[in-house]
Parts: C-alpha cells; sequence; structure tokens
C-alpha cells in the first residue's frame, strides 16, 4: 500500500478529486479521514497519559509500531494499492514530522488551493444554503477551522517544500482536469489510468448532516466550476 495525503484549504474541489481518482480501481480516494487525528492522539498518550505505563513495563519502545500501525487499520478493507487520504491539517508541521516518522520518509502532499475570498464566499453561500443566521462567523479568525488553520498549514509547506508537496489550484481543476491528474499521476509515480471528466460519481459520499451543512461535499457528473 502506497499512502499519499490530500490536504490544503476548504472549498477547493478536494471531494470532486477524490471522486476523480477513484475512478481508478487501484485507488481509494474518501471523505475527510480520522487517520491523522488518530496518530495524533495515540503519538500523545504514548507520550503523556499512557508514557508511565509503557515506561514501567517497558515498552517504549512499542510507540511507534502503535501509531504506526493506525493507517493499516483504518484502511484494512481496502484492496487499493494506493491510499489517498484526505485530512487538511497533514499540512501542518507537527503533521508532517508525524507522517515522516511513523509513515514515510518520503512523503507525498497533495495541497489544494483557491484565494480566501472565493472560500469566504462559498462557505457564506453554503451556510445561507443550510439556514445559518450569521453565515459569515468566525470564517477569518486566527487560526480557526476550517479556513485559516489550512491556510497556515499551506503557507508552511510553501516556505519548507522540497518536494514532498504538489500545489493545485482550484481553478486549474475546473478548467483544465486532465492536466492535473497527469500532474498527480507523475507525482505519485503511478501508472497511467484513463479518467472520465464526464461522468464523475462520488463513490463514497459524507454524510454532510454531520457538519450542519447538507450539500457541502456533492459532485456534479461534468467537471466544472461550482461554488
Amino acid at each position: 500500500m502506497t499512502f499519499v495525503c490530500l490536504a490544503g484549504l476548504p472549498r477547493t474541489g478536494s471531494t470532486l478529486l477524490s471522486a476523480i481518482l477513484s475512478q481508478n480501481p487501484e485507488v481509494h480516494a474518501e471523505g475527510n479521514s480520522a487517520v491523522c487525528q488518530l496518530m495524533w492522539d495515540m503519538q500523545q498518550s504514548c507520550e503523556v497519559d499512557a508514557a508511565e505505563q509503557l515506561q514501567a513495563n517497558h515498552r517504549q519502545v512499542d510507540q511507534d509500531a502503535l501509531v504506526a500501525s493506525i493507517p493499516a487499520i483504518y484502511y484494512r478493507n481496502v484492496k487499493a494499492q494506493h491510499i489517498v487520504d484526505k485530512c487538511r491539517s497533514w499540512t501542518l508541521p507537527d503533521n508532517m514530522a508525524m507522517l515522516r516518522r511513523y509513515v514515510t520518509d518520503d512523503p507525498k502532499v497533495i495541497v489544494m488551493t483557491r484565494p480566501l475570498d472565493e472560500i469566504v464566499a462559498s462557505f457564506v453561500r453554503l451556510r445561507k444554503a443550510n439556514g445559518w443566521s450569521d453565515p459569515e462567523a468566525g470564517l477569518l479568525d486566527p487560526m480557526s477551522e476550517p479556513i485559516m488553520r489550512s491556510q497556515f498549514g499551506v503557507d508552511h509547506a510553501r516556505a519548507t517544500s522540497r518536494g514532498e508537496f504538489l500545489f493545485i489550484e482550484y481553478a486549474d481543476l475546473v478548467s483544465d482536469p486532465q492536466a492535473v491528474v497527469d500532474s498527480i499521476y507523475s507525482f505519485c509515480e503511478w501508472e497511467p489510468f484513463v479518467h472520465d471528466f464526464d461522468n464523475v460519481t462520488n463513490k463514497h459520499p459524507e454524510d454532510d448532516s454531520v457538519y450542519g451543512l447538507l450539500g457541502m461535499h456533492d459532485v456534479r457528473p461534468t467537471v466544472g466550476t461550482r461554488n
């Protein structure tokens, strides 16, 4: 199994890209993943809450195996050769360090980007459609989710990139999906596959009621601009 991360800003076409990539039976790309958070929580437990027990029983050596096992457990029922794990937080410095320590010393992270004004406008429209009374509330608060913490991660990725990040602009994805997909296949070193950009379906739909934003991860069958 190869492990590729899909990160970056929200409202940038990551669900669309995942649906496109999932046309290839050798690629598994589903919705927002819990892997990064689960790995972080396990690492913190080993180093803080369970540290005493691990030390007393001479089990500190097991920390790496415990944390590293999480991706394989999470995707244990997936038969595809390539996993695309979607989480906006992968680009954060501590998470990149965790990725290198427990998963691979040669990480590959696809980073989705889009101008902030377009992202905010998209969220406002989506929130209004879901009946939010103050659809602009908190969107640009420092280090807030879902935008500004992700922006910090994108900025860090740009500042530190040594080839482990592939930056994809939303406008490029919707205007020339073939070029974007070609760049991803080259970056990930995957065997070529013919994708159909006029017959896109989401094989792994999320329950958007959990987020209170119905329609947030809808995918239209033909690639094109969306809000």
